[in-house]
């Protein structure tokens, strides 16, 4: 927001709502004294279009009204930015509609990673599915990306991790942003009243990272309820804590009611909520990297045939520290009962196969 701030061509306003006294001028009840207060400290001209940022739009739900009056008589240009998608979604109204665009920014994939620490140049930022799936020719180019990918699946992407030299540096700074989550976003969330419940909920699913939930039993060993169960596990999805992956299906009952995967959101904060495999945190990283490239499900017969991800349902993809024949051979047979022409398997060591796809490639 603040590059497309910087770049703006005209009369411009930023506000962060972290800072009580940033919401003072919307606080009117007349909108538009707002707009009139508004327009003379940004400069603009009457009748001149002006752009207004807001940071933190989650501290101020009211704003959202404001903004659509605004939108509505004046013509106001807002961009708005806000860490909960769970609020976010059902804050603007429907009015507003083909007027708004969401934009969701997850932490770095690792190109991105590469990207900001002059690893990588831009134009190979974003790669076609084909590109993905295409290896290296040579093994000079299988090893280009590889450097960094330890430090990434350790520390994760948030950008300001990425960017910081020293280990335990970036161990504060995980250890602020998980702090950070319980101090603000947890303050929106009203129907929330223990802390600890949902403290332990992430403990308790951080060592079930990438298995099916079984939320009976998680409930159970948590001392809530289902519904409660449900309620938090939407909220952790809505504030892009962690992602629940659903089944493959062509049923969309089963697909929609069917057990779910979890997966959190960034490498970094699940080795910071607790401990777990080598390969769990390669399938956490391989997850939020295919994200990228479309829709993923999971696919599991009755817990004797399972595939980790199918991508934009024609991809079928299995994740392992190392690849060997017989892994191959399981996905291919795996694959073609499901129709699936096309199988790879993703690994975080050199092999010899063309259908071994390397995860820093993604």
């Amino acid at each position: 927001m603040r590059q497309l701030f910087d770049v703006w061509d005209g009369a411009k306003l930023w506000y962060d709502f972290d800072n009580p006294l940033d919401t003072l001028l919307f606080e009117n009840i007349d909108y538009r004294t707002i707009y009139e207060d508004l327009r003379r400290s940004s400069g603009a001209a009457e009748n001149d279009r002006f752009l207004v940022c807001i940071d933190e739009i989650q501290n101020y739900p009211d704003i959202t009204r404001i903004i659509k009056f605004l939108i509505d008589h004046f013509g106001v240009k807002f961009i708005v930015t806000g860490s909960s998608n769970y609020y976010l979604r059902n804050l603007f109204p429907e009015s507003l509609s083909g007027r708004k665009f969401l934009y969701v920014l997850p932490v770095l994939s690792y190109r991105e990673y590469l990207y900001f620490n002059e690893q990588l140049k831009e134009d190979d930022l974003f790669p076609s599915i084909e590109e993905v799936f295409t290896p290296p020719g040579n093994k000079a180019a299988i090893y280009r990306y590889r450097e960094l990918y330890a430090t990434y699946l350790e520390f994760g992407g948030f950008p300001e991790v990425a960017i910081t030299n020293y280990p335990e540096t970036k161990r504060l700074i995980l250890k602020n942003i998980f702090a950070s989550f319980f101090e603000k976003d947890i303050k929106v969330f009203s129907e929330l009243k223990d802390v600890r419940e949902l403290r332990d909920l992430i403990l308790l699913l951080a060592s079930r990272n990438g298995n099916l939930l079984d939320v009976s039993r998680l409930a159970s060993e948590l001392g809530v309820n289902r519904v409660k169960l449900y309620s938090y596990l939407e909220f952790l999805e809505g504030t892009f804590f962690l992602k629940l992956l659903p089944r493959h299906t062509k049923s969309i009952d089963r697909r929609v009611a069917g057990g779910k995967k979890v997966y959190f959101t960034d490498t970094g904060i699940l080795n910071l909520a607790g401990k777990v495999t080598e390969g769990q945190l390669l399938e956490v990283a391989v997850h939020n990297q295919l994200a990228n490239h479309g829709s993923l499900s999971f696919y599991n017969k009755r817990n004797t045939a399972e595939i980790d991800f199918i991508l934009n349902e024609q991809i079928a993809i299995e994740v392992k520290q190392k690849v060997i024949p017989s892994d191959l051979v399981r996905l291919n047979k795996q694959a073609s009962s499901l129709n699936l022409k096309r199988y790879y398997t993703i690994s975080n060591t050199p092999v010899d196969d063309h259908a071994v796809i390397y995860a820093w490639h993604l």
